[in-house]
């Protein structure tokens, strides 16, 4: 991965936390700016990681799935093509504004990547957009579910009035 993709890689992690945790966060009565600041930043980070691991996820999942495994030489990576559609996403990752929107975009970077699946692995565009499918599904489950997790932990409760 070259250092350009690594940065458009961290800079749509940075967005999509943004626009994810941000409003879940809003909800949290007493979380101070710093902390709410520490959030999205290990967000970006979770994010960015899960935007790196996508391809190889897919990778991973045509390799189990395929009777054919795909030949090892050649593996997907992120392409600054490939990866520059993702800072668009995460602008439009914010939920009020718009998660059609959003939807739209990963499923056009999806079909980049299935696209460039079926060209490195030999198979054909259906079988990698499968492949990209599940891995995307997949990811994005559990990222959700980790971010999730995050804001139940942090709330804060309320002490309850003395009677």
């Amino acid at each position: 991965m070259t250092p350009f993709v690594a940065v458009v890689l961290v800079l749509a992690g940075l967005s999509e936390a943004i626009g994810r945790l941000l409003p879940m966060v809003a909800g949290l009565r007493g979380a101070s700016r710093r902390r709410v600041f520490w959030l999205v930043l290990a967000g970006a980070f979770v994010d960015a990681a899960v935007f790196a691991l996508w391809p190889l996820t897919a990778w991973t999942v045509a390799e189990l799935v395929l009777p054919v495994s795909p030949s090892g030489q050649n593996v997907l990576v992120w392409t600054p093509a490939l990866a520059a559609p993702l800072l668009l996403a995460a602008v439009l990752a914010f939920p009020l504004l718009g998660p059609l929107l959003h939807l739209l975009v990963m499923v056009g970077v999806g079909a980049g990547l299935a696209s460039a699946l079926g060209a490195v692995a030999g198979i054909g565009w259906w079988e990698a957009a499968g492949c990209v499918a599940v891995a995307g599904v997949g990811l994005g489950l559990a990222v959700e579910g980790v971010r999730h997790l995050v804001v139940r932990f942090n709330r804060t409760r309320t002490p309850e009035p003395l009677a």
